[in-house]
This record gives structure tokens, sequence and C-alpha cells, in this order.
């Protein structure tokens, strides 16, 4: 989604922590300093929106839809 939604997937606590997951603990940049992922995933999401949202900063704010809800078992399979 090229609009403010593609944010909700990693622009959050859970997204910091998934950084480090994939790219480790620690990164060497350029220059030979060795910088923590994590501190880099949180200085990008707070200079992006200002504070590091939870998950459920983000869900909060969906209006649900009636196919969210799941199928009704009443409904035909």
């Amino acid at each position: 989604m090229a609009d403010f939604r593609h944010r909700t997937l990693r622009h959050r606590s859970e997204g910091i922590f998934m950084l480090e997951e994939m790219f480790g603990a620690t990164m060497t940049i350029a220059t030979g300093r060795v910088v923590p992922v994590r501190f880099i995933g949180e200085q990008h999401v707070l200079e992006d929106l200002g504070r590091i949202p939870t998950v459920q900063d983000w869900l909060g704010k969906i209006q649900p839809e009636s196919w969210m809800l799941g199928r009704s078992r009443a409904e035909p399979r």
C-alpha cells in the first residue's frame, strides 16, 4: 500500500524486534562503528512517526467490517 497503511506491519515495537531477528543485535556501519540494530530501528520509527507505536495502537484504529468477523456457520461453504 502506497500510503500510511504500509507502516502498520513494521513501524511498531514488534517490527523493531523483527529487525534484530533478521539482522542480529548489532551492525557494523561504513565507519567501522558497531551500532545496535534496535537503535537504528527505533531512530527510524521515531523520526518517521514521532513515537514508537504498539500493534494495539495501529489495530485499535481499524474500523471493523463484517468479513473481518469470519464466516457464520449458517453461510454455505
